[in-house]
């Protein structure tokens, strides 16, 4: 990395929800943020656990049997094959970490296309 990255600069270029914008690479993986709003799907990522850490704002990522509820500076790494649904009752900023390539969805068909910031 040649230079610093500052997270809120990157957040301000984008408005979309569900949208993760790539900001960073390193040891095959896509370092991301994302602006979220809202219920996203029901879904798993069979190959990789799924990272989040929110920036700013509250996120309930709810599980079959139970949610959890982050924080600013609170993070929860969902373990690969566990079904889940991040919900953003206001708008939240997070930070991702996946394999690249990894659908967010867990399914290519229905994945959000990868754009970087």
């Amino acid at each position: 990395m040649l230079q610093r990255i500052n997270l809120a600069e990157k957040l301000a270029t984008f408005s979309e929800h569900w949208s993760p914008r790539t900001v960073a690479r390193f040891n095959d993986h896509d370092v991301m943020v994302v602006k979220v709003k809202g219920e996203f799907v029901w879904h798993k990522h069979d190959e990789t656990d799924d990272f989040f850490l929110v920036l700013q704002g509250t996120l309930d990522i709810e599980l079959r049997d139970r949610t959890i509820t982050l924080r600013p500076g609170e993070m929860y790494i969902v373990p690969k094959g566990v079904e889940h649904r991040p919900v953003a009752r206001e708008e939240v900023h997070l930070l991702l970490i996946e394999s690249t390539g990894t659908p967010n969805t867990g399914d290519p068909r229905t994945a959000a296309p990868y754009k970087t910031a």
